[in-house]
């Protein structure tokens, strides 16, 4: 019997370990015991590489799994020295190599040595044509079987290892039965079949040789039967019908073909002619059907599917036409195009009757070479049952003979895995009846007439839908939000997906999060993104390898834009070349699905393919190149700035930074609205670049990139980030030493640091930034500092202090001609007077501001100079007038207005409306304006907003809404230190207080008033 093993036991009088089957060690008599499961899994995994050197991590990963201890290379250590003690001549059997350990064993000392060396015998006599010799050597070779290899050592290494040696086993079994038919055999076969069909009931060649067996034995009905029951079990557990070849021998059986019967002599002879023909050789019975099986977890892609089988269907009811239909499905590496296309062709095989034929042309297939036209075509010709030698040597020859071969049959071709258009050609039918199917990573822009379906990546549904499939619905349920979240890190790809599950399935103890925290590692997700022998990564090296050197310098470089998305400009920059060349690079490697292009001229990579770029550029050759190249990137966007904030930022003063201006290829702005629209569009991108360039001391740079984008940051309300990048380009500008750009980046750290309510450090970079300014005679920066301090201490209620810096900082940006400084300084003057209840003067000083700002185009500065002057006509009790302004200023907000801007017009619009008695505008404006503020990311415009809104419910007494108001506008207030309006605050309190008959409260909210308005001297009409 095939399966039948040999009692356990030594073979030879020196020492033997047997794998195949449980392991076990002999010195001569004597039984060895080998330890724990530690040193078995470690002592087994040498022993399934004899003579190969096995590193010490694999040992350890063999005997741990994912989790080996702290101690683990001298836990490996310490296993090795235990397993040579308890094996006679130990140190001689297991050797040290270098980094890891080999076992020294001879053909006679382990089974798995003599199973291989059994085969190879086999082998040897069938090419000698001695098939009787073949069959004593395999079953040899067989009985050295004891049951399943290594049972009972566990592990994952050593159970992935035991799965492959079932397969060699099953695959000699396999062969044996054929040979034991060949040589006139049946009967005895049946129980032996029938036992071995019970633990691997979907091996259909085994199911074969039973049905043979039975047919020959005189059992025709149960042959059939045989072969019903594999056909269900096929289709329940894989949703797949029986092989061609098995269908083939069902229908030889329903027949009776005389080619199936016993050879002429049942003894056993030499048939070294048989060993060259199929057991079972009649002409083809059935219209040939090559297609691979379907997945039976297939799911999703119904867009696609849809549109693939409408085009399929097309074709398949066009007639008359000079050629095939032909559809073609492109998409990246690892995005599902063979189980598409194998999908839907299974869908319509009923439509071709005259057969489905499906060839791999291994375009992108590891280790292989594109499969050559002409051999494709001898592949075909075979299946459809032409005779070899009526085959042609020639590729003309043989295009010929398939096309007439076809004649007008009715036939399905499905040409998977194609490298170029020149592969395909020669396979096309010229008859309309047949229709072709392609796939391939690229689009094969070259090949006419074809009908063109593009598969992408799979929605968030689809995903989630795969996942359901692969894994199980009970583990999403458990987990969704992981499950979500994995799928965005795989980036909805189907091969991605597929091997994380595969892992989880793998480690049944990982829960989804658990493998979702190791995928955030972005320099190691391709690494993880790896089960057996599929892989992402060796995915994408394939597309990889398949494009020129010049693509591929262009893919590494591109790799190293910090952004999501770019343009052909960057890209230029970054290639080195003009920005038409670089154009054609891009479309090159958007054809070939290596970059996608998420809107006119602009590209992208799929997540996981900027991380195998940027792998790819990472290697010592590129660094000078990588480096040159980024450089290059950060000329172009520094220049490239400076143009959009001279459009959008007219009248601010030019700053020397000691840069070359690139000379590539640029963005022409025709005015401030493409400026502006360039800037929204590389906002993420401008922000990772001066980012790495900070990190990567390019000092410059990021101080010159750091000042530009301040129009975009201010605009946007991401106040964090422009304190982060100030950080960044004063420690910059302190590197390089340089008094000039210090000067300008403290300036600017002070701005940021006003927006964020940090007030003391604002004042501090301010005022060091005055100092260098005066040294240094930069009148410019010295008023741009000057009036920043005085706004600081504004707001922090100093207003004695802050008055005269803000009054010479006005001289000094009217002595210099910079009206836009002179402008936005009025605003703080007109601020500060309205706190200090200065109204006609705050309100000369606005107006002053608001028409400097007019008439020079400063838009965002009207804005707050028409509040600001609204505020002091309400101070003066002009609510009509205010009214007016504020209109004005409303009209005014657009995209580029700051939310918290935006707010606080809203915010005292509902004031003045509220005093004009309309509250219905009043409660609309009041809403709006703490929306706006909430969103606005800056603090001082929030505190603001909260108490102008919290005064309006109190007046509408709706006590404890303003009390929630006001309390957390005093929070704010006092942690910024802003004494101006977290007096306002408490004095708010107060009144909440006092309305709810809470005396003590409300005198103690109003002495901490009291005292803040007593430190900044205002007046006492004003205190209310």
């Amino acid at each position: 019997m095939v399966d039948a093993g040999r009692g356990s036991g030594p073979r030879n009088p020196g020492l033997l370990i047997n794998i195949l089957g449980p392991l076990e060690g002999w010195s001569g008599e004597e039984q060895l015991v080998f330890g724990g499961q530690v040193q078995k899994r470690i002592l087994a995994t040498l022993l399934l590489d004899p003579g190969r050197v096995i590193p010490a991590a694999r040992l350890a990963e063999a005997a741990w799994g994912e989790e080996p201890p702290t101690t683990v290379a001298h836990q490996v250590r310490k296993a090795i020295a235990d397993l040579r003690r308890r094996m006679p001549q130990g140190a001689s059997v297991i050797l040290t190599d270098g980094a890891g350990y080999r076992v020294k064993l001879g053909e006679g000392q382990l089974d798995l040595l003599e199973f291989h060396g059994l085969t190879r015998t086999a082998s040897r006599s069938l090419r000698e044509g001695r098939p009787a010799q073949a069959a004593e050597a395999l079953r040899a070779a067989l009985a050295l079987w004891r049951g399943p290899a290594l049972m009972g050592v566990g592990g994952p290494v050593v159970d992935a290892a035991a799965t492959a040696l079932e397969d060699r086993r099953l695959a000699a079994a396999d062969q044996l039965f054929e040979l034991r038919l060949l040589l006139g055999e049946s009967s005895e076969l049946i129980a032996e079949l029938r036992t071995l069909i019970s633990g691997h009931p979907l091996r259909e060649t085994l199911r074969g040789h039973l049905m043979l067996a039975l047919y020959r034995s005189g059992r025709q009905a149960e042959a059939l039967e045989e072969y019903g029951r594999v056909r269900d079990l096929l289709v329940e557990r894989l949703g797949v019908d029986p092989s061609p070849q098995l269908a083939e021998l069902h229908t030889g059986i329903l027949r009776g073909n005389p080619a199936l019967a016993l050879p002429e002599s049942s003894a056993p002879r030499e048939f070294p002619d048989a060993l060259h023909a199929s057991l079972s050789a009649p002409a083809p019975l059935a219209p040939p059907c090559t297609l691979p099986p379907g997945l039976s977890d297939f799911t999703g892609r119904d867009r696609e599917l849809t549109e693939l089988l409408g085009h399929l269907r097309k074709g398949s009811r066009a007639g008359g036409g000079p050629c095939a239909h032909l559809v073609a499905i492109d998409g990246m590496g690892g995005a599902g195009k063979t189980s598409l296309a194998v999908h839907a062709a299974h869908l319509l095989a009923g439509e071709y009757p005259d057969g489905q034929l499906a060839v791999d042309l291994r375009g992108f297939t590891p280790g292989e070479t594109p499969v050559e036209p002409s051999t494709a075509l001898d592949m075909l010709l075979r299946a459809l049952g032409v005779p070899a030698d009526r085959i042609p040597d020639e590729l003309e020859g043989r295009t010929g003979l398939w096309r007439s071969a076809l004649g007008d049959h009715r036939l399905l071709l499905l040409l998977d895995n194609a490298a170029n258009a020149d592969q395909i050609r020669p396979l096309l039918p010229t008859t309309s009846g047949c229709l072709v199917l392609t796939t391939s990573r690229a689009r094969l822009v070259d090949l006419d007439g074809a009908e063109w379906v593009s598969v992408g990546l799979l929605s968030p549904e689809e995903s989630t839908s795969l996942m359901a499939e692969t894994l199980s619905p009970e583990r999403l349920r458990a987990e969704p939000e992981a499950a979500a979240e994995l799928a965005e890190l795989c980036g909805h790809l189907p091969l991605a997906l597929r091997i994380a599950t595969a892992r989880l399935r793998n480690r049944p103890r990982w829960t989804i999060r658990y493998l979702v925290e190791r995928l955030r590692d972005e320099t190691r997700r391709l690494d993880e993104l790896r089960s057996g022998e599929r892989s992402v990564a060796a995915t994408l090296q394939l597309s990889y390898l398949a494009m020129d050197e010049r693509h591929r310098t262009a893919f590494r470089l591109l790799g190293l834009h910090p952004g999501m998305i770019f343009d052909v400009h960057s890209a230029a920059a970054l290639l080195g070349t003009g920005a038409k060349d670089a154009e054609d690079l891009l479309e090159t490697l958007l054809d070939v699905h290596m970059v996608q292009q998420p809107g006119i001229g602009l590209y992208t990579f799929h997540d996981l393919v900027r991380s195998f770029s940027q792998d790819l550029g990472g290697s010592a050759a590129d660094g000078a190149a990588a480096s040159q190249a980024f450089e290059r990137l950060l000329s172009y966007y520094v220049t490239t700035t400076d143009a959009a904030c001279e459009l959008i930022s007219s009248g601010r003063a030019s700053r020397p930074s000691g840069l070359e201006p690139y000379t590539g290829a640029r963005p022409v702005f025709p005015d401030k609205d493409a400026a502006t629209e360039w800037f929204a569009r590389e906002h993420s991108g401008l922000l990772a670049t001066v980012t790495l360039a900070g990190r990567q001391a390019h000092d410059r740079h990021t101080v010159a990139l750091t000042r530009n984008l301040n129009f975009l940051l201010h605009s946007r309300g991401q106040f964090d980030m422009l304190w982060n990048l100030g950080h960044l380009a004063v420690s910059a500008a302190r590197r390089l030493g340089d008094p000039g750009l210090l000067c300008v980046a403290l300036s600017n750290l002070g701005s940021a640091c006003w927006k964020l309510g940090r007030f003391e450090e604002g004042l501090a970079a301010a005022e060091e930034g005055r100092d260098i300014a005066r040294r240094q005679g930069d009148r410019h920066t010295e008023a741009h500092s000057e009036a920043n301090m005085g706004l600081l201490l504004s707001e922090l209620g100093r207003y004695r202090e802050a008055l005269p810096l803000v009054e010479r900082a006005i001289v000094l940006a009217a002595d210099l001609g910079s009206t836009r400084s002179e402008a936005e300084n009025l605003t703080v003057l007109s601020t500060l007077y309205e706190r200090w209840g200065r109204h006609t003067e705050a309100a000369d000083a606005a107006l002053r501001a608001m028409e400097t700002s007019r008439a020079n185009g400063y838009r965002s500065n009207e804005i707050m100079a028409l509040a600001d002057l609204a505020f002091a006509r309400v101070g003066l009790g002009e609510y009509e007038e205010a009214g007016q302004l504020l209109k004005c200023a409303r009209e005014l907000c657009g995209e580029t207005t700051g939310p918290g801007d935006s707010g606080l017009v809203h915010a005292l619009s509902a004031k003045v409306a509220h005093l004009l008695g309309d509250d219905a505008a009043a409660r609309e404006f009041a809403g709006s304006a703490l929306v706006l503020a909430r969103s606005s990311g800056t603090q001082i415009r929030l505190v603001k907003v909260e108490n102008l809104v919290g005064d309006l419910h109190f007046d509408w007494r709706e006590y404890a809404v303003a009390r929630k108001l006001y309390a957390h506008a005093h929070t704010m207030a006092a942690s910024m230190r802003f004494r101006p309006e977290d007096a306002s605050a408490l004095l708010g309190l107060a009144r909440v207080a006092e309305a709810f008959g809470e005396t003590h409260l409300a005198v103690e909210h109003r002495a901490e008033a009291a005292s803040l308005l007593a430190f900044m001297e205002v007046p006492q009409p004003v205190r209310g």
